[in-house]
């Protein structure tokens, strides 16, 4: 039963943002399509924390930012937009948490910040990892059993779940993608132990407001479309086409920065904002 505080994702404006139209029923292809029309249709940004504020988790305010307000957002915000949407539709979600690895120096362990989603569909034996909200080359584009060795071709990408080893007491995950030289590189790993809405407010507002967060220090942007994968940060513009090669400049200004994000990523600031020059 809703409670009269409680918000209730509009899913048709929802599913119209992503551009999907199909039967609306809890099986594994409305996931991986729905999960795939998320990722290439809202794109990842961290604005909120650039600006000096911490964006909010409320559902109704994910709605009205990723879904009506012509922006993006970061992890938590995806995964938990996506998470009312898996329910609306009759999937069994849990959240998780993952502790990301790509890009970390040998004995460096980061803390567990990143958001990703245990799914399972009624009467499917077989859950499935889904997550809309990692912002790197590396994401997913549609959801991966939860299988040990399990690989997905979700083309023009590659991953696969493996268990790294491992001391501690629950059985630990590794999401790796395929790089262009075939190797399988480390993306994050995590265990399925559940986490709760709280628990991600409260890393919410650590990642946004720490000084040392470079969420909070550099704007973030990406997208992926059906030909490239395109990154900004801070003002280095990055354009990586699925069939191989690498673009990159670096642009000009803030006003430029600006430009970019609504022509390339349609991103519109909000009212009165101003990026820092």
């Amino acid at each position: 039963m809703t409670s009269a505080h409680e918000h209730v994702l509009d899913l048709d404006a929802y599913l119209a943002r992503i551009g999907w139209s199909g039967e609306r029923r809890p099986t594994a292809a409305v996931l991986r399509s729905v999960h795939r029309a998320h990722a290439l249709s809202i794109p990842f940004e961290n604005l909120d924390p650039v600006l000096g504020t911490v964006p909010s988790l409320a559902p109704a305010d994910l709605e009205a930012k990723l879904v009506r307000g012509e922006r993006g957002g970061y992890c938590y915000e995806h995964n938990t937009l996506l998470t009312a949407a898996l329910r609306a539709l009759g999937f069994e979600v849990t959240l998780l948490g993952a502790r990301v690895v790509v890009g970390a120096r040998p004995g460096d362990v980061r803390p567990r910040t990143h958001m990703l989603m245990r799914v399972g569909a009624p009467g499917d034996p077989t859950p499935y990892v889904a997550d809309v909200g990692f912002g790197a080359i590396g994401s997913l584009l549609e959801p991966l059993e939860l299988v040990a060795g399990a690989e997905l071709d979700d083309t023009p990408r590659r991953h696969r779940l493996v268990h790294p080893p491992h001391d501690g007491p629950l059985e630990l995950w590794e999401l790796q993608a395929a790089a262009d030289d075939g190797t399988w590189q480390a993306q994050y790993t995590f265990t399925v132990e559940p986490f709760e809405a709280p628990d991600f407010e409260v890393i919410n507002w650590h990642i946004a407001t720490n000084p040392r967060s470079p969420f909070s220090r550099l704007l973030y942007v990406q997208r992926t479309t059906a030909d490239a994968h395109l990154a900004l940060a801070g003002r280095t513009f990055v354009v990586t086409p699925n069939e191989g090669g690498r673009e990159e400049r670096e642009l000009k200004d803030a006003a430029e920065v600006e430009q970019v994000l609504a022509d390339t990523f349609g991103i519109r600031l909000p009212r009165g904002a101003r990026l820092p020059e």
